[in-house]
């Protein structure tokens, strides 16, 4: 395992959350009426998000691990190897299937639903992070 990219990986992870509480809107409306807000918060939950599965990716393909079939199965697999928590693993897979929808579905996002997704994910991030970084001995 190279600490190096993992080092660089949650140091960017750290910066999106940031960004996400930073840019945190203190009502739905107020992220409804600014695509500004609407483009930051998105593009940091989503580089976050990505983040992760690239984070899990590279510690899984230093294990006997099976390479995983998609990016929730990422969490499902570090989940199994004892790497995160069967809870942070069921809330990354959970924002497996937001990132999907931001990115491929980006014009039919509800707004609603990303307010809420940003209040909680950024604790979930943390929780990941927290978690890589005991199992590396970061």
């Amino acid at each position: 395992m190279d600490t190096t990219v993992l080092t660089e990986k949650l140091e960017s992870l750290r910066r999106c959350v940031q960004r996400i509480e930073e840019k945190q809107p203190r009502h739905i409306d107020e992220l409804k009426q600014n695509i500004d807000l609407q483009d930051i918060l998105v593009l940091n939950l989503t580089r976050a998000i990505q983040l992760c599965v690239d984070i899990g990716s590279h510690l899984l393909s230093q294990t006997n691990c099976p390479a995983p079939r998609t990016m929730g199965n990422v969490f499902t697999l570090l989940q199994e190897a004892n790497i995160i928590s069967p809870t942070t693993s069921q809330q990354l897979k959970k924002a497996v299937g937001f990132r999907n929808i931001a990115i491929h579905q980006y014009e039919a996002i509800n707004w609603e639903i990303v307010y809420v997704v940003s209040q909680h994910a950024p604790q979930d991030f943390r929780q990941f992070a927290q978690e890589i970084s005991h199992y590396a001995k970061l």
